[in-house]
Formats: structure tokens, sequence, C-alpha cells
């Protein structure tokens, strides 16, 4: 299913009708034969069998499989957000456990599909690095000020850049010393592209995280990482994806902090001691005189 929606904006129209088909009732389609798939999506089976292939199956049985397989190991959760769709209907209650669900489901489904060896040449990368450039705008670039911050905590040397125009003038100034990270959800974001295109031209590393493997950003990324959010009709470009992206930045902040532990310990203890004098002061409160009385 992780599969199908980070593939969905590069299939054929045909193809991605019967994508759209396969995530919105994915139980139904694994009982279903591949011509009644190819019937309720108004194509045809061979269509159906590309579609498979375009999804890095051999041919409809795997995918019947693997549908079975996904239903078969989702918990009780997804038949209240099986579609993970808010509806205009739907009361607080319901809301309230159908987000529970998708961001909790954007963070397994991410960190499971993380690929691993990447993520360790990711922070190889930003232990090396003389200086750490972040870009990204919107929600995206909420998550590039705390992926900042995090990096500072722990001595390192890294500025976010959510304003286009000063990204790109940092952009210009990288070189091989240097790593760039951008984020962007769809890795469709031009003003994210263009910063990291411009940090690489001049010879530093790159770094996407995006949730969508054949997207623009990726072509300019030396490396990228993939989340695996599902954004909705209520919830665009803003909700789950920054849950998987937070996801993805404490993974690289531990992993790197972890490469020097009494360092990590000595910044980390510093900072703290620093921000303590920003915090108010906490002082006993008289007790009621209805409790002082008892």
């Amino acid at each position: 299913m992780i599969t199908i929606r980070s593939l969905l904006p590069n299939l054929a129209p045909v193809e991605r009708r019967v994508a759209q088909a396969v995530l919105d009732d994915p139980a139904g389609v694994a009982w279903r034969s591949i011509s009644e798939l190819a019937e309720s999506c108004g194509t045809s089976a061979t269509s159906v069998v590309r579609f498979c292939r375009a999804i890095r199956l051999r041919g409809y049985p795997d995918l019947r499989l693997a549908l079975a397989g996904a239903v078969a190991h989702d918990d009780a959760g997804a038949v209240v957000a099986a579609s993970g769709q808010i509806d205009p209907d739907d009361d607080a209650a319901t809301i309230t456990k159908k987000i529970a669900y998708a961001d909790a489901k954007a963070v397994t489904d991410t960190a499971s599909h993380l690929d691993i060896a990447t993520l360790v040449r990711v922070v190889d990368a930003l232990a090396a690095a003389r200086r750490i450039d972040i870009y990204g705008v919107g929600a995206s670039g909420y998550v590039a000020i705390d992926l900042q911050v995090k990096l500072q905590r722990i001595a390192r040397t890294a500025f976010a850049w959510p304003d286009p125009h000063m990204a790109v003038s940092s952009a210009a100034l990288r070189d091989s010393g240097d790593v760039a990270v951008g984020l962007s959800h769809t890795g469709t974001t031009v003003d994210t592209i263009d910063a990291l295109r411009e940090a690489r031209s001049h010879g530093a590393t790159t770094v996407a995280v995006t949730n969508f493997p054949w997207s623009p950003i990726t072509e300019v990324a030396d490396l990228v990482l993939l989340t695996a959010a599902r954004e909705t009709a209520f919830r665009s470009g803003a909700m789950t994806s920054r849950i998987a992206q937070l996801t993805v930045v404490d993974c690289i902040f531990v992993l790197l902090a972890q490469r020097d532990l009494p360092a990590t310990r000595v910044a980390l203890d510093r900072t703290f001691a620093a921000a303590q004098a920003k915090r108010v002061r906490r002082t006993r409160r008289p007790r009621p005189d209805s409790l002082a009385a008892e």
C-alpha cells in the first residue's frame, strides 16, 4: 500500500485508476478476479497487469497475495479509519480516532520503510559537515527549523532557510565541506529544489526528504530519505506529512548524537542550563483555607 501511494503520481492515467481502486478497497480487491477489477475500473486485464509491474510485482496473483497480507496485518483501528478520509459529518470522537490512527500509521510506516543504509550515509555526511543548510517551505519549513534546533543543541553548525531568496543565497555559498538538506512532501516544491540544486552545483552533499521516490527533488539529491505519509482532502500537505518528516528528523538527530556521546552530553547540558534562565521559577502556592483546615 505504501509503495502504491508513493508511485501514484508517476503512473499512467489508466494505471492510476487501478491504483485508486486498490487503495480505496484493498480487502475487496484481494478477493476479486482480474477481469472484475478491470471492469470496475473501466479498463482491460492487460492494463491491470501493467499496473502490477509498475509497482514492482510480477502479476495479479502477487498483488492479491500482497493485499491479503496487508489487510490481515492491519489492526482494529483500521476499521475506524479504513480510508483515512475525514467526512464532513464525522463527529469529534471519530475525527480524533482517524487523526490518531493516521498519524501513528505515518510514523510506523515511515520507520519500517526507511532505507537504513541511506540513513547511516546521511548521518555520516552530517557528522563530517563544516556547515549544514536546511531548506523547506510551508509545513516542511517548520520541520526544517526543528532539525536546525536539534542540530544546534548538539553543537552542529546548522541553519534553516524557510525564505526562498535567503535559501538560494545561502546555497550559493556552500562548498564540498557542507551538507544541504531539502524537505518536501511532494518533492515538487520549486523553491526547495532550486536551493538544493544551487548547493549541489558548488560541491555540497545534498539530501532530500520526500514522500515520492521519483519526484523532481530526487534528481538534485545525492541521498534520498523517503517518508510514508498519506494525505487526504482534509489533511492536504500539512499533517501526516509533517509527522512523517519529524520521524526522520528524530532518527537523524539521535544517530548523530550517538556518534560522540560524551560531547553530546556536554552540549545538551550547556544548552539546557542556558535555557533554564528563560523559564518561570515555580513557587509553592498557599493551600486554600478549606484544605488547610483539614
